[in-house]
């Protein structure tokens, strides 16, 4: 993980989005190092303790009652994973 250039927020920030009238939260600790890499055959999520108490959070707001179906967060590497990451997409889907 590239630590010198990150592009996560250095401290602690909240986003809020809405998606279909439901105003979603999504916090980053201080700090939080988040790396996402393509392997061709596998991903590989790499982050420090702060990062992934963050990535969790996310999921939590995502998971929560009454989270529209298709709400989702876009991370890139010039907003919140550090550069050089492949760009990741957390996504609510509720449909089988």
């Amino acid at each position: 993980m590239n630590s010198e250039h990150s592009s996560a927020p250095t401290e602690s920030t909240h986003v809020t989005v809405v998606a279909d009238g439901a105003g979603l939260v999504f916090a980053w600790d201080a700090d939080a190092r988040i790396e996402v890499r393509d392997l061709g055959g596998e991903v590989v999520i790499e982050a420090n303790m702060a990062g992934l108490r963050t990535l969790s959070r996310h999921l939590l707001v995502l998971a929560g009652d009454g989270v529209p179906d298709g709400a989702h967060l876009h991370l890139e590497d010039s907003n919140g994973l550090e550069e050089g990451s492949v760009s990741l997409v957390l996504e609510r889907s509720d449909e089988e």
